[in-house]
């Protein structure tokens, strides 16, 4: 029995154990109910009928392209101003869609539709070409001709005698569907939101289903939380998005290429889509890994920008007993003269599990302990779950059921399921009114001295003791006034949940931004917040799943994330725990947590050479503040995660492609985490250029791979020749610490610095630097022109001329 089967046995032993409680036995009711309910409310599927499009018949120009007509069915094709592309079949619109943000952008006006050889047609517009052959296969080119990306013609699977293609945009009760794309042989895989392997994608099929795993997961472990139609494919011709916008249920198998297969011929890579329902409506964008990113933000949202509290550490607990607790650990920090920004509050501070209520008995006086905490610069943040104790008396309760915002089944009657708090009832938040009533229940959160939530529990989960741990697919569900039901509605659950607790933390108090962080979403999630790992499994696999995780949601859209230091289950040895806590020090949440029945998590319980190095993580999380800020604008107006890919800045680098166990914090850092247990050293992959030690300033050059020094006190961290990186200086006030240029033009550097405003909505304005080794002299200079305006630090070897070192600027 290998560890996998293990943790399997482990899983049916405890799930027979709690089959026994009362809990179980309330999920085994619900898991009836909710098949009954699907055997009632889901049409049953017949004899279905394959169909293909057939061939062209004709085109109809529009805007930025055209529809091009098929016997058996049509393609539009929209070349947005931004350079976007839109494919939606069978009369499927941009709109509407959860994941745009706001309406659809504007059509490219030069692009024209325009006969191709062969029969076809294409596209031309200045930065993309969409040729579309006579039998419907859709090749999305380069400027320069080169394919990027080849979608063969669709396959849609209907009940035998439908009248027809389905309703335009909606894809019928039927709809069934299959495309199959072919990419360069060298191209690898990334993204599809939150995934335990990876960050690079290899050859398998991925479920997009959100999904509770039942437990803590492990690498292998699919689908998760948050899952996301959205593939980052880079190759040597070229990056491009692929984003198909269908929150069905579906699966993308991927099949990486080979090159010289068979008879010395490339074998491309390849990957199927197939969606259980709803439009077959895809957007590519194509270019550099940050225009593809930039523009991915132009068409789903900007990040929301956390307020700088939510920057810094934050520690919590599933098991925070009492207010007393809560000030031991405090206090704990606070005497080791240890940083703490935040502190979390799980479901064990509700009365009985109830959201939006408060254990009087164990918290007395919460209003009380927030300003205490707050005195010393600690805010405390709230869990919240959607799912509500269905009870009379229940103020939550008896206020959404005369609203009626509870999801229904097919026959009007509220959907019951099984959550911590018993049986419950779940908002629908598809529905603008459930989002304004729930909104303006986190007044409650407020008044208790809260600054901010963290949703859990919203995939959603309902316990079941078999089948599907969630709601019914038959639930009903308003969709925006459209109606359908949760086969459609499942995975954007998280996000439009997501959606009422920003609109309303932000109408409660519309001088702060928001801080909101949830474990389930889709994509767009980030115009709300961020998210984080879950329930990962402690252990060195699940420290090397946290990183893949904040990658590839960063590389789906997601910025801000960050996992469970020390793991959510388990009692991680002190090594585990000291390189968890080194990994989140640079992750942009950086926060500890753990289960009820797990180990202690603060830096002290780990003995004393722990303490030391995790107090020397924290300090330099703070020194590094104004540089995670000034990444948190940029994301805002670029799209670019805080966490890159080492190859962002050079995707043609095949071997940084294959780079999982490293990363780039913004432009100018490159992180080395320690991810196996007893290493002092470890190979690091640089990429082209000088980059330095920050610990001893010594100099590599990359591309290439050196081996570094990694003891306890720290993991390796490399600096890039030329970059300015914002830090808090002596003083407190910020410092430009700019790492020595190389010589001459080409060796220029900069950096970014953008000027704290607080936590209000003014935008900060983001000063520009750049650096140079003139003459043996390391200069700074404001983009602009101007004072520099900051304290400056020169770090890091630089060559020797005449036999002596560069000079310094004063």
């Amino acid at each position: 029995m290998d560890a996998r089967d293990l943790v399997r046995s482990e899983k049916l032993v405890r799930s027979v154990k709690v089959v026994c409680t009362a809990r179980g036995l309330r999920s085994l009711r619900s898991a009836w109910r909710r098949r009954r309910a699907d055997a009632v409310g889901l049409p049953r599927r017949g004899t279905e009928l394959a169909r293909v499009p057939g061939e062209v018949q004709g085109a109809e120009p529009e805007p930025g392209g055209g529809v091009v007509r098929f016997a058996r069915s049509s393609l539009r094709v929209r070349v947005t101003a931004g350079g976007a592309v839109f494919c939606g079949w069978d009369g499927a619109e941009p709109e509407p869609s959860y994941a745009l943000d706001g309406p659809c952008p504007e059509a490219d006006e030069r692009a024209e539709l325009e006969p191709d050889t062969g029969g076809g047609w294409r596209v031309v517009s200045e930065r993309v070409t969409v040729t579309v052959s006579r039998n419907g296969t859709v090749e999305v080119r380069t400027p320069g001709g080169v394919v990027l990306r080849r979608d063969l013609p669709p396959r849609w699977w209907e009940p035998a005698g439908a009248p027809g293609p389905a309703e335009p945009g909606l894809g019928g009760e039927g709809a069934r569907w299959l495309q199959r794309s072919e990419v360069a042989a060298d191209a690898r895989f990334f993204g599809l939101g939150g995934r335990a392997s990876g960050p690079r994608l290899r050859d398998g099929v991925y479920r997009l289903w959100n999904t509770d795993p039942g437990g803590s997961f492990e690498p292998g472990d699919d689908p998760l939380y948050l899952t996301m139609p959205v593939q980052l494919v880079v190759a040597d011709a070229g990056t491009h998005l692929v984003f198909h916008d269908n929150s069905w249920d579906g699966t993308v198998t991927l099949r990486e290429g080979e090159e010289g297969a068979g008879s010395g011929h490339d074998r491309p890579g390849g990957c199927r889509t197939r969606m259980e329902g709803g439009p077959l409506r895809y957007w590519v964008i194509v270019g550099t890994p940050a225009r593809v990113l930039h523009g991915w933000t132009a068409l789903t949202g900007a990040p929301a920008v956390p307020p700088r509290w939510a920057l810094g550490h934050h520690h919590a607990r599933w098991g925070f007993r009492d207010a007393e607790e809560v000030r031991r650990v405090a206090a704990g920090y606070r005497e080791r003269e240890l940083p703490l920004s935040a502190l979390h509050l799980d479901i064990d501070h509700f009365v009985g599990h109830r959201v939006f209520t408060v254990d009087g008995a164990r918290f007395p006086d919460l209003p009380g302990l927030a300003a205490e905490l707050l005195a010393d610069g600690v805010r405390l943040v709230s869990i919240v779950d959607p799912a509500v104790k269905a009870e009379p008396g229940n103020a939550v309760y008896e206020g959404g059921a005369a609203e009626d915002v509870f999801v229904r089944d097919a026959r009007g009657r509220e959907v019951r399921g099984v959550v911590w708090a018993g049986e419950s009832v779940f908002p629908d938040f598809t529905d603008p009114r459930a989002r304004k009533w729930w909104g303006g229940l986190y007044a409650e959160r407020l008044a208790q001295g809260f600054s901010g939530v963290w949703h859990d529990m919203n995939e959603p989960v309902s316990f079941a003791a078999f089948g599907e741990t969630t709601l019914p697919r038959s639930a009903r569900h308003a969709l925006e006034g459209r109606g359908g039901d949760h086969r459609e509605a499942h995975n954007v659950y998280g996000l439009a949940m997501a959606r009422a607790g920003y609109e309303g933390l932000r109408e409660l108090r519309p001088d702060e931004r928001p801080f909101l962080f949830s474990r389930s979403g889709w994509a767009g999630l980030q115009r709300y917040g961020g998210s984080w790992s879950g329930d990962v499994a402690t252990g060195w696999a699940g420290l090397r799943a946290s990183l893949s995780l904040v990658i590839g949601l960063g590389l789906s859209g997601v910025p801000y994330s960050g996992p469970d230091i020390g793991g959510f289950t388990g009692f991680p040895s002190p090594e585990l725990y000291l390189r968890w806590f080194q990994l989140g020090a640079y992750l942009p949440l950086f926060r500890t947590h753990s289960a009820i029945s797990a180990g202690r998590r603060e830096p002290w319980e780990f003995g004393a050479e722990v303490l030391e190095h995790a107090a020397a993580a924290l300090r330099e999380r703070q020194r590094l503040l104004p540089y995670f800020t000034t990444l948190a604008q940029l994301a805002a107006r670029t799209g670019a995660p805080y966490v890159r890919p080492v190859w962002w800045r050079t995707p043609k680098d095949r071997a940084l492609r294959d780079c999982e166990d490293a990363f780039l914090l913004g432009d100018a850092l490159l992180v080395a985490p320690v991810l196996e247990e007893g290493a002092r050293k470890r190979p690091v992959r640089l990429p082209r250029g000088r980059w330095y030690d920050t610990v001893t300033g010594r100099a590599y050059h990359g591309p290439g791979k050196v081996v570094l020094d990694a003891p306890l006190s720290g993991i390796p961290v490399l600096a890039r020749a030329g970059s300015v990186v914002p830090v808090t200086g002596p003083d407190g006030g910020v410092q430009l610490e700019v790492w020595t240029p190389c010589q001459g033009r080409k060796g220029a550097g900069a950096g970014t610095l953008a000027v704290d405003t607080g936590d209000g909505w003014k935008k900060p304005e983001l000063l520009r630097f750049a650096t140079r080794l003139r003459d043996g002299a390391v200069t700074i200079e404001r983009e602009g022109g101007g004072e520099v305006g900051y304290p400056v630090r020169v770090r890091g070897e630089a060559p020797l001329e005449d036999g002596k070192p560069p000079r310094r600027p004063s």
